[in-house]
């Protein structure tokens, strides 16, 4: 593609989800000694379901009493928080307003290191509609520790400010492929984003559930490593050591036993309990998935049905 056809693209892929790109305004009342005193804070979203319910971060609107939402178009309304889910950074809210476009959303699978990346949102909260910055993608899978470690994250380079939070990151064909999250102190060129494929599955639980619906396999590991496989003579020095399982755990019934050590998940390699749980936020509760053990040096296979984390 021309840098003249690039560029067209990039108009076209803005001019697409920008009507569906919403700015989101907080209040928390934070107790002090002499009262109650209102904290306000900004953030981003988009229309993710027609009936106007918007996807955001949690950390955007969670605490919040008062919650606000503006449309393209300058519009103002109150908005109902439906459900949040802290562990992903992912809350859905619910506006009055109905006519507005739905974003279309496109596949987190499917990315490639270095293709374009687009972020939209309201850094900063500046008046005046959403602003739009443009990218890479810089890496895929990072897991990231800003207040808890998110797992999977896409990397990119396009400039991510405060407020930014919770809008789309989509593609030169203007689709969702992920939504914007921490930012790293002092980082230059680094910005994150949740991919849309975790983030859809959990906003179809919160909206159908009020809550998300997370699968497990109900086991207690740790990340092996090489000096633990050396101290513990473990036959492989990756994956994930099965320590103990949850009661009424699915990888028990499936015949997974302590000791083993779990190196593959629904064919990805595993080489960490990060990675593990990763895999996991990409499945749903009831699907039947692969896993591959190490035991003793000789590789099993199992077959596990998901079940409900209970956290």
């Amino acid at each position: 593609m021309s840098l003249l056809g690039l560029e067209e693209a990039i108009v076209k892929a803005v001019e697409k989800v920008y009507p569906s790109v919403v700015h989101i305004s907080t209040v928390r009342y934070v107790e002090y000694f002499f009262g109650a005193e209102p904290v306000r804070g900004v953030g981003s979203g988009f229309i993710v379901m027609p009936g106007g319910y918007v996807m955001t971060n949690f950390h955007v609107i969670g605490g919040a009493s008062e919650v606000y939402v503006t449309v393209h178009d300058g519009r103002q309304t109150s908005g109902k928080i439906v459900g949040v889910d802290p562990v992903t950074d992912i809350a859905i809210v619910r506006i009055g307003i109905r006519d507005l476009p739905v974003a279309e959303l496109g596949d987190s699978d499917k990315l490639r290191v270095g293709q374009v990346a687009i972020a939209i949102g309201n850094p900063l909260g500046l008046a005046g509609g959403p602003s739009v910055t443009v990218g890479i993608i810089s890496a895929l899978n990072r897991h990231v520790k800003a207040q808890r470690v998110m797992m999977g994250l896409i990397q990119t380079d396009a400039a991510i400010n405060p407020g930014n939070s919770g809008g789309p990151l989509v593609d030169t064909s203007g689709r969702v492929i992920g939504i914007t999250t921490a930012v790293i102190p002092f980082a230059q060129g680094i910005g994150f984003a949740i991919p849309i494929n975790i983030a859809r599955r959990v906003a179809e639980d919160i909206i159908r559930y009020g809550r998300p619906l997370r699968p497990s396999l109900g086991i207690l590991g740790v990340t092996v490593n090489p000096a633990m496989a050396r101290y513990y003579r473990l036959p492989t020095e990756k994956g994930v050591w099965v320590l103990d399982f949850a009661d009424d755990s699915p990888a028990l019934r499936a015949g997974i036993m302590k000791g083993d050590i779990i190196v593959e998940m629904a064919g990805k390699t595993i080489r960490s309990i990060e990675e593990l749980q990763s895999e996991l936020l990409k499945l749903r509760v009831g699907d039947r998935v692969k896993v591959i053990v190490n035991r003793g040096g000789r590789r099993l296979e199992k077959e596990v049905v998901l079940g409900l984390a209970r956290y």
